[in-house]
């Protein structure tokens, strides 16, 4: 019989409980340690998960087979090239990285090693999402010209002191775009193909005496195929309205999902392709209650596990995970030109990883 692979979770913050149960109900993966650089969390974390918590040290000497990496977004980096150092394989949360020339040699590390590199976009898992991309897949949608993601949600300011990493551009590298929008940045370009340059604008409305960082933006997306997208995100609202990604393709059908309240599982809210027309409003009769972030992490653990079982096969059959760090770069690169554009009041290109990884 195959063995069971050893898996553990570095960093045991809020999302890291997703990542701990799907390991733990997992057949065929043990999950052996957490770590923290907090003791008395790792700890805490440990009791909840059956498992053993372990100083960030000694993790490497646990002979483990693959790791996901759920700490605060800088320090990503550090973390996945040390795993891959030690021959592991790696399942990182999402941003892949703060800064592109990190992701650059995050791949890098992880390809020399011949280790996996996957990145937790769950929401690619979502049947609404896999729908809209077989439908441009297939024809039925044609080449996409022109999309639209909105991600108008809330959040109280006690969000962001809740961590002292959240809300400064040092330890968070941003704001709604790079923490909440970078999943609906990624979906926007994984159906419409590589961004090319992006206009972008961005504000703090609302929790300014909390973050340094842009709590609402707007911004336009050009496309290499020539479609072209707008993107508009804030935590402001009260309610919040949850998220919607739309795609008119080149045959004039259109699709749109929507995910509300945030961290239910999308809908298809548009599907106009002749002969199979329908539009459901995601609201029904009136607005619900916000939900609170562990209510919205709990309500992704499926999406999670839905990932984890694809990275965990990956590295049995030794092939690439569903969303390789190369794929997870291109949303930090669109997110690096629109903080770019926003600073310099002008259309930004949207950069590439360096040569020597892309090629």
């Amino acid at each position: 019989m195959t063995r069971a692979l050893r898996a553990a979770v570095i960093g045991c913050g809020n999302i890291a409980d997703n990542h701990a149960a799907a390991y733990r109900d997992l057949t065929g993966v043990e999950l052996v340690a957490c770590t923290d650089v907090s003791p008395d969390r790792a700890e805490r974390f440990a009791a909840r998960h059956g498992t053993s918590a372990v100083g960030p040290d000694e993790l490497f000497g646990l002979d483990l087979d693959l790791v996901s990496v759920c700490t605060p977004h800088p320090t990503h980096e550090s973390v996945v090239t040390r795993a891959a150092a030690h021959g592991v394989h790696v399942l990182c949360e999402k941003p892949i990285a703060v800064e592109l020339g990190s992701a650059a040699r995050m791949v890098a590390a992880c390809e020399a090693a011949g280790v996996a590199l996957g990145v937790a976009f769950q929401r690619r898992f979502w049947p609404a999402a896999q729908r809209i991309r077989d439908a441009i897949d297939d024809g039925t949608l044609g080449t996409p010209v022109l999309g639209h993601a909105s991600v108008l949600l809330h959040r109280d300011t006690s969000y962001y002191t809740a961590d002292a990493w959240r809300g400064s551009w040092a330890s968070d590298g941003g704001g709604v775009l790079m923490t909440q929008a970078v999943h609906n940045i990624d979906l926007l370009q994984w159906f419409m193909g590589d961004a090319v340059e992006v206009t972008a604008n961005h504000t703090t409305v609302k929790h300014g005496e909390a973050i340094e960082v842009e709590d609402t933006a707007v911004a336009t997306l050009r496309f290499a195929s020539g479609g072209l997208a707008t993107l508009a995100a804030s935590t402001a609202l009260t309610p919040g309205l949850g998220t919607r990604v739309r795609v008119l393709g080149g045959t004039g059908a259109s699709a749109g999902l929507a995910e509300y309240p945030e961290g239910s599982e999308a809908r298809i809210d548009v599907w106009a392709v002749p002969g199979a027309e329908a539009a459901e409003s995601p609201f029904g009769p009136g607005f619900r209650a916000d939900l609170t972030l562990p209510e919205i992490n709990g309500s992704l653990a499926p999406l999670h596990t839905l990932q984890i079982v694809d990275f965990v096969n990956a590295v049995r059959e030794d092939r690439d995970p569903a969303v390789t760090g190369r794929e997870a770069a291109k949303s930090l690169a669109i997110l690096t030109a629109l903080y770019a554009s926003a600073a310099s009041g002008r259309p930004e290109q949207v950069p590439a990883l360096k040569e020597e990884i892309t090629s």
